[in-house]
């Protein structure tokens, strides 16, 4: 039989974002949401260690948690009727409409409200992520701070900032108007695969992965599917980060050295992921409304399909690569397009790709540019142009597991 508390703490990571997305439509305000949620987390662990644990445990916590929230808003309005922010709270919230605790209550789903205000335009990219991880996500300042390798006190800054902004600037605590929904919900998406791919590959720091920001990305994804289960690119965001998280365990070996995908163990590779992730790609397409993470999402399928590296299909992925800059001309995506080839077509023709894409100056300071440059280069046994570019490519890492794979191969073709 669980003890309350272990309920508590699986309850707190199931219904966190849901809880404190309903204190904030309530309130109008992210701090004191916050402070009421964790004084009815430590009633639950004196309470439900006393009487057990009751039957709707997350309607329980938001029940103790609106009514703490009331509380503190009283208390502090006998003190003062000058406190603006109090004031504005006192309106927003039902004081008379308060369920019994034993009552299970039906709270409606505030989640996709608050992923659109955290994800607003007013604010910077930066105060996004920060915000969307600390409001729906449940981390601690000190734990995104880390993953993201800030100091703690500039990630609550950050927090602060847009905290204040969304409350100054009375950022509307609503979803989006259909005119500018799709607009929106690609800032939303953007911002959780954004925090995948600081996951999958850490722009710094002395690990490849970090695999809390890879969970808790994919587990977003899914929060989006769940609230928008039509949106094919929400299916699409969902698979790819599944099929590419699949590979995780590959991605290393043993000594903590990056292994490339062409030289990974794909008996390590999660099926299970494959198989939901293959699953979510035929589900999104079929919708007939094709977008960039559905394609992106389409070419780490035909990735995970082969058995061994030998086998990838690599004219499909050419094909889908081509399909995707119709619709995603970045350089990054050209970039990829053209390793593809390199792969399909033959290395001297993807690296005319590959050169024809820097030109433009827009991947000087990329340093899978350089990279990958290098490595057609080093294939075609043009050594002293590899070792340049390598160096290059050295030069720009800022991973250390990506920096000592960079050293290996000047090691490697200093032997030659």
């Amino acid at each position: 039989m669980p003890q309350p508390g272990d309920t508590l703490e699986r309850v707190f990571r199931a219904e966190y974002g849901r809880i404190i997305a309903t204190l904030i439509r309530l309130s109008g305000s992210f701090d004191l949401a916050e402070e009421s949620l964790q004084e009815a987390i430590v009633s639950a662990a004196r309470t439900w260690q006393r009487d057990g644990t009751p039957q709707n445990p997350g309607a329980w916590l938001t029940t103790v948690a609106h009514r703490k929230l009331l509380d503190a808003v009283r208390r502090e309005k006998t003190k003062s009727d000058n406190q603006p922010e109090l004031e504005y709270v006192a309106q927003r919230l039902r004081l008379d409409d308060l369920p019994d605790l034993e009552e299970t209550v039906a709270y409606p789903d505030d989640r996709l409200r608050l992923i659109f205000t955290c994800c607003h335009p007013a604010l910077s990219r930066e105060a996004q992520v920060a915000l969307t991880l600390r409001a729906l996500g449940g981390l601690t300042t000190t734990e995104i701070a880390r993953a993201f390798l800030l100091p703690e006190s500039t990630l609550a800054q950050r927090l602060v900032r847009a905290k204040n902004k969304i409350r100054i600037t009375q950022i509307p605590y609503q979803i989006p108007g259909h005119e500018v929904l799709a607009e929106r919900l690609a800032s939303v998406q953007a911002v959780i695969y954004l925090i995948f791919s600081e996951g999958y590959s850490a722009t710094a720091g002395d690990n490849l992965i970090r695999r809390d920001l890879c969970a808790e990305s994919i587990r977003l994804g899914r929060v989006l599917c769940e609230l928008l289960p039509n949106e094919p690119e929400n299916i699409g965001l969902l698979a790819l980060m599944l099929l590419q998280d699949s590979r995780r365990e590959a991605r290393t070996n043993r000594q903590g050295e990056l292994v490339t995908l062409e030289e990974q163990d794909r008996s390590l590779w999660d099926r299970k992921q494959i198989g939901e992730g293959l699953r979510l790609v035929e589900r999104a397409l079929a919708m007939r409304l094709v977008g960039n993470y559905q394609l992106q999402a389409a070419i780490a399928a035909v990735q995970a399909e082969a058995s061994t590296a030998a086998q990838t299909d690599w004219p499909q992925i050419v094909a889908l690569y081509r399909e995707l800059m119709r619709i995603n001309s970045s350089v990054v995506v050209a970039l990829n397009h053209a390793a593809a080839v390199a792969m399909s077509e033959g290395i001297e023709q993807g690296l005319l790709l590959v050169e024809e894409v820097g030109e433009s100056g827009k991947l000087n300071n990329y340093y899978l540019f350089h990279a990958a440059r290098a490595e057609l280069l080093r294939r075609l046994n043009r050594l002293s142009e590899a070792d340049e570019a390598y160096q290059r490519a050295l030069g720009l890492a800022t991973n250390r597991v990506e920096q000592q794979y960079v050293r290996r191969r000047l090691r490697e073709m200093a032997l030659k």
